[in-house]
């Protein structure tokens, strides 16, 4: 195949690397990939410390990454990348709910925000105007984000700006004390001790001005609930 794809004396191929912990999304996603002309996969990888290997080594035109990945997660990955190859673009490939990461994900230094559900036409679209040097967010958050540079110029907060002082871990983790998860299934869900997950959550009750264990909860819970419906 690429073969055929050298000799179609075509715009250059861009090489595409795979960074997702699901074997089926990423053989899926290998397929779909090196069925279009301009396109082909020059790697896929489980996790962080593969990617970043393959990127040394094969020198993608663009990632597709994942944020839930074992060990290091898809956002520590992309700020590691920006240190050490801050050209290469990558675009974001997830499950999570847009609204509630894409901001995240771009200061971190990604390029595009797709969730999974999206068809493939559309994971086409984002791959191509993220190899043109844009940036790809869906309609929808792009109106969002516009509004809250407006609302920050008229003086207005957004109501979850006082989650924007917690670490992206310290996130990850009280995200999961929203969905109702305990410390050992936090640990196991972020591949971290017990002992480092009530670290976060210290941390997290400081920052967030939470007295009790049960305080911090409540307000995590009503932010998943909200953040649900938006």
């Amino acid at each position: 195949m690429k073969q055929s794809k050298a000799s179609a004396g075509r715009k250059a191929v861009k090489r595409v690397l795979i960074l997702d912990d699901h074997y089926v999304t990423r053989h899926g996603l290998i397929q779909f990939i090196e069925g279009q002309s301009d396109l082909e996969v020059c790697a896929a990888t489980e996790n962080a410390a593969q990617a970043m290997s393959a990127v040394a080594s094969k020198t993608p035109d663009l990632i597709l990454c994942d944020l839930t990945l074992p060990g290091k997660s898809g956002l520590e990955f992309i700020k590691d990348l920006r240190v050490h190859h801050p050209l290469t673009p990558v675009l974001v490939l997830s499950m999570h709910e847009e609204s509630i990461y894409a901001e995240r994900v771009l200061r971190a230094g990604a390029n595009g925000y797709l969730m999974k559900s999206e068809g493939g036409d559309k994971l086409l679209s984002a791959i191509r105007l993220v190899l043109e040097g844009q940036v790809f967010l869906s309609s929808a958050m792009t109106a969002s984000v516009l509004g809250q540079f407006a609302d920050v110029n008229r003086g207005q907060a957004r109501p979850d700006a006082s989650l924007r002082v917690l670490t992206d871990r310290e996130f990850g983790v009280f995200q999961l004390i929203g969905e109702g998860l305990g410390t050992r299934a936090i640990g196991e869900r972020l591949h971290i001790s017990g002992k480092t997950v009530e670290t976060h959550r210290v941390h997290i009750k400081e920052k967030l001005c939470c007295q009790t264990s049960q305080e911090l909860i409540a307000y995590a819970m009503r932010w998943t609930v909200s953040s649900q419906i938006l």
